[in-house]
C-alpha cells in the first residue's frame, strides 16, 4: 500500500517533514483533540435533544443564575451542575441539570475550565 510522500511542516520557517499538516512542535490548538471529543456525542442523542434539553428548559424557563441575582432572564442554555465527564448516568441525570442563559452558561464554562483549557499543565 502506498504512502503519502513526506512534505514540510506548514509552519513558516520549519523544514520538519510530516505526512500532512503541522508538526508536533507546530500543531495549532484548535487542531488538537479536545478531552470532550470522546463523549460529546451525548448531546446529538434523542434523549438530550428531544427529552432532556427541552423537558428541563420547559420546567425552568429562566437562567437560575441570574435568579439568584435578582433577575428574571429567559433560559437558553441548559448545563450540567456536576461536569459528566462522558458518565451517561450523571449526563442524564435531571437533578443534575440547571437552565441558564448563554452568558451565565458561558461564564460557569469558563469559570470551570479555566483560561488555560487545552494547556500542558506542567508547562508555564
Amino acid at each position: 500500500m502506498a504512502h503519502k510522500p513526506l512534505r514540510p511542516c506548514r509552519y513558516p520557517g520549519c523544514h520538519a517533514l510530516v505526512p500532512g499538516g503541522y508538526c508536533a512542535a507546530h500543531r495549532p490548538k484548535w487542531a488538537e483533540r479536545r478531552e470532550s471529543a470522546s463523549w460529546h456525542w451525548m448531546y446529538s442523542t434523542a434523549a438530550w435533544t428531544r427529552d432532556l434539553r427541552p423537558g428541563q428548559l420547559l420546567r425552568e424557563p429562566f437562567c437560575r443564575a441570574c435568579a439568584r441575582r435578582g433577575l428574571r432572564t429567559p433560559a437558553t442554555d441548559v448545563d450540567h451542575i456536576t461536569d459528566h465527564k462522558g458518565d451517561w448516568r450523571l449526563f442524564t441525570d435531571r437533578a443534575n441539570l440547571q437552565s441558564l442563559c448563554h452568558r451565565c452558561h458561558s461564564r460557569k464554562t469558563l469559570r470551570e475550565n479555566g483560561p488555560n483549557r487545552g494547556k500542558n499543565p506542567g508547562r508555564f
